[in-house]
C-alpha cells in the first residue's frame, strides 16, 4: 500500500514533465518557423547595413537569454524572500523565476538561446550573400567567413555571460524580475 502511494505521485509528475516537454518542443518549432520566416523575408530587402544590426540584435539577445537561464539557475531565493518582506518591485516575480528555475532555464537557454542562434545563421547566410554580390567575392569564401565569425560571436558572448551570470545571479534576476512586475505581476 504504501510502495502505491510513493509510486503515484512519481507518475503524475513524469505526465507532468512530459506534457512541458511537448509543449516546449511546438512553442520552439513554432517560433522558430515565424521568426525565421520573418527574418528570413526581412532581411533580403534591407540594405547591408540594417541587416547586420538586425544579425548583431539577433545574437544579443540569444547571449542575454542564455545569462538569465545561468543566473536563474544559480540564484539564491531566499534574498528575493527578504526583499519581498520589504516589498520591493519585482522580488515576487524573482521568487517565481527562482522557483520554477528548471523551465525558466529551458525556455531561455534552450527555446530563445537555440532559437536566436538557428535564425543567426540564417541571417548570416543572407548577409553574407549580400555582401558577396555587392563586393563581387565568392559567395563561399564569404559564407565560411560569416558563419565562423557569428559562431565564435556567440560562444564568446555566451562565456562571458555565463561568467557574469553566476557571479552577480541575484541582481540580474533582481531586474528580469522588475521587467516581468511590469508585463505580468505576481498576483497577490
Amino acid at each position: 500500500m504504501i510502495e502505491e502511494v510513493k509510486k503515484k505521485p512519481k507518475e503524475e509528475k513524469k505526465k507532468k514533465n512530459n506534457g512541458w516537454i511537448l509543449t516546449i518542443c511546438i512553442t520552439t518549432f513554432l517560433m522558430a518557423l515565424v521568426i525565421g520566416a520573418i527574418a528570413d523575408t526581412t532581411i533580403q530587402n534591407l540594405n547591408l547595413g540594417f541587416a547586420i544590426f538586425i544579425l548583431i540584435l539577433i545574437v544579443t539577445i540569444g547571449i542575454c537569454f542564455d545569462m538569465i537561464g545561468m543566473s536563474v539557475a544559480s540564484a539564491d531565493e531566499v534574498v528575493f524572500h527578504a526583499q519581498a518582506t520589504k516589498k520591493v518591485k519585482g522580488a515576487a516575480e524573482s521568487i517565481r523565476l527562482v522557483k520554477y528555475a528548471d523551465k525558466v532555464s529551458s525556455v531561455c537557454n534552450d527555446v530563445v538561446g537555440d532559437v536566436c542562434g538557428i535564425i543567426s545563421g540564417s541571417i548570416s547566410a543572407l548577409v553574407s550573400m549580400q555582401i558577396a554580390s555587392s563586393f563581387n567575392w565568392p559567395v563561399t569564401i564569404v559564407s565560411l567567413f560569416m558563419g565562423a565569425l557569428v559562431a565564435s560571436i556567440t560562444v564568446g558572448g555566451k562565456a562571458i555571460g555565463k561568467t557574469i551570470a553566476v557571479n552577480k545571479s541575484e541582481k540580474i534576476i533582481g531586474r528580469v524580475g522588475k521587467i516581468i512586475s511590469y508585463i505580468s505581476p505576481v498576483k497577490k
